[in-house]
Order: C-alpha cells, then structure tokens, then sequence
C-alpha cells in the first residue's frame, strides 16, 4: 500500500522509489513541432529524480503528432486509421530519438517500449513487460513508454495514454503515477464557473467524484479526457498506488506539483493482490455474466459465482477468457476468469449444482466464477 500522503511525497526516495510520468501530445507538441526547451526543462526534472535515487519510467504521447507534421498529414494525423497508423511510424522515430537526446545530456539511457493495452491484458505478456521494466530500472535506464499506434486499431484515441501509465504502473510495481495535463487537477466543477474549487486530495474514488468528470459537470479537461483519467485512477487504486494530475503546461512542472503542493493526488483505499489488480485492471473482457440479487450478496461476501445465480449471458467467450459480472440493475460487480465458454454458462444458467453433470456430459467444476479468480470492482 502506498506510503504517499501529499504531494510533496513524490520528490521523496523513502516514500516514492518509483515514479510512472505521463506526457501528453498537447505538452510535447505544438504548431512549430517539438517544444524542446519545455522538455529539456522536464528531463532536468526527471535526471534530478533519477539523482535521488528514484526510478522513472515515462508513457510518452506525441507520435502521432510529430509524424503528421512530417508528412503533412492533415488533422493532426487523425483524419483516418491508416493516416495515425502512418503519423505513428514516422513520428516515434522522432519522439524516441529526442527522448533519448535529451536524457544522455544527462547521462542517463532511454529505453524504448511500444505496447498495446492488449500487452498488458494478457497475462503472459504482462508479466513479460513486468519482467523488461524490472531489468532496465535494475540497469539505470529510463524507458519510454507509447502506445504502439502503427499496429493498434481501436486503442488509437485520445486519453489511452492515461489508462496506459496507470498499467505499466501496476506491472513496474510502481509507487505512484502523475499525469501531466493542462489543468492543475480535478476540479468540483467547470474551473471556469464562479466558486470552482480545486480538490487537492481524493481519498478513492466514488460515485460524487465520478459525478464530476460527467459530460453534464466538464470537470477540468473536458468529460472525455477527464473520464480517462479518472479510469487511471481506479486501475492504479487496485494496486495501492496514488495518482497525482498535475498541470503540465508551466515550465518545470514537476517543482510545482511537488514543492508548491499544486495538483489533485487521489489516495487508494486499499491494495489488492497483484493478479487481482491485473484483473481488476482489465479494460477489454470478453462478455458478460448477469446475476440476482442472492448471488450480488453471495460474492460480496466472498463466494465464487455458482450457475444458479446467473440470469443472462452475453457474448463470445472460452473457458480462461475474462468477463464482467454485473447485477440486474446493469452495474459492473466484478471481473473473473470464466471456468466454462459461453454456451456451457447459457446451458447452466439459473440450476443447481446437482444438474450440472447431466447438463453437461462431464464431471462439471465447482464454480462458473472461482473466488480466486474474481475481483470486485
């Protein structure tokens, strides 16, 4: 469980050995291309951490940017799929590269990592990310992180990059994360209404602070950018690391946020063991399983998910794969690896264990949800 209490926590080694930055398009790049001297002053920042004795791992927006304005792309390289997939290949040789200028004027060594969220859904691949970041943090280097824009399709869209830190966090077993936007935090409402109120500490998050990141509130960044964010905020939660956003936009922004005390820094409630983040933290299931009201009280008290108190199945899926648990009411309850495919659970819905073999034709397993493969969200 995280040890940080306020901001000032992040520029400590003891309470904060390893940091997960998050650097946003907007920050990196405007009309005239790369904003140097912004990130010269950033990586000072990041060499100075590094001098502390912290590890720091970047997730670096911007690919896509700097290679539409390579290839004088209209609309910013978003105009189509394959305009962003062709922005993306440029532009990460531009953006890596200066990435790693600027951090060996430091002497420190840039790493470069292109994934997918779907790297971090599969287990197996998630643990081999665990396992890269480990060793490159071990050997001193400070590995840059985007998303792998030339291959993704439908990961390709603004505000990926937030959920995106807040997983590599989970896999790099990090202490915090802090993401730099242009607004200095989460706000009670539009900054921009009379008595807006910036909330310097968020102890979890619950449906009153959801309510302020709706479309209706535009709390901070606009809903959708303000959205993501807030999903980072609960990826991160489950693995008891703190999230801070910070207002990026001012020169040297890490001081500020850390030395002034200037940011939102959302506390987690608790901390869940690692697979159960990893789960929890899962952004793409494969379908969804309803269930009654016996059945919601049954897992919150720590049960496993039996047939008979499912009601529907929805999509396609195979023995393994994750799905969502939701009540009748449509909320999400909980994310599980699934015993049975899908047509199995359809079958056994709603009947008793007693039923299961001659339903199936074999000897049926004791849970359609097992309790150690389940977590609450």
């Amino acid at each position: 469980m995280s040890l940080i209490a306020q901001l000032s926590d992040l520029a400590d080694p003891a309470l904060t050995p390893r940091l997960v930055l998050k650097v946003g398009s907007s920050l990196l790049v405007d009309d005239a291309g790369a904003r140097r001297e912004w990130l010269t002053a950033l990586v000072s920042e990041i060499a100075a951490a590094k001098a502390r004795g912290q590890d720091v791992i970047v997730v670096s927006s911007g690919a896509i940017a700097l290679g539409a304005r390579r290839l004088g792309l209209e609309k910013g390289g978003r105009g189509s799929l394959a305009d962003a997939q062709a922005a993306a290949a440029v532009g990460q040789i531009a953006l890596s590269g200066l990435w790693a200028e600027l951090l060996g004027a430091h002497g420190l060594t840039a790493a470069q990592l292109l994934l997918t969220l779907e790297d971090l859904e599969d287990r197996r691949r998630y643990l081999n990310a665990t396992a890269t970041l480990t060793r490159l943090l071990d050997a001193g280097a400070v590995p840059v992180i985007n998303e792998n824009d030339s291959v993704a399709t439908q990961e390709i869209r603004f505000g990926d990059n937030d959920r995106l830190a807040a997983r590599v966090a989970q896999a790099a077993r990090a202490d915090a994360v802090l993401l730099l936007s242009d607004i200095d935090g989460l706000y009670d409402r539009h900054p921009r209404e009379p008595g807006a109120q910036l909330l310097p500490l968020v102890k979890g998050i619950t449906p009153e602070i959801r309510a302020m990141a709706s479309p209706l509130s535009g709390s901070g960044m606009g809903s959708g950018g303000m959205i993501s964010k807030l999903q980072a905020v609960e990826i991160a939660e489950m693995a008891g690391i703190a999230l801070v956003i910070g207002n990026g936009t001012v020169e040297s922004p890490l001081r500020r946020i850390m030395e002034q005390g200037v940011g939102t820094l959302f506390l987690p409630r608790s901390r869940k063991p690692a697979r159960k983040a990893w789960l929890g933290g899962r952004l793409r299931l494969k379908g969804s399983l309803t269930v009654d009201a016996g059945a919601v009280k049954a897992l919150r008290g720590g049960a496993s998910l039996l047939a008979a108190g499912i009601t529907a199945v929805d999509g396609h899926f195979t023995r393994g794969d994750a799905v969502t648990i939701r009540d009748d009411a449509g909320a999400v309850l909980a994310h599980g690896l699934v015993e049975y495919d899908a047509g199995e659970c359809a079958s056994l819905m709603g009947r008793q264990s007693a039923d299961h073999a001659e339903i199936l034709g074999y000897a049926p397993r004791p849970a359609v949800v097992h309790r150690d493969q389940l977590v609450m969200v």
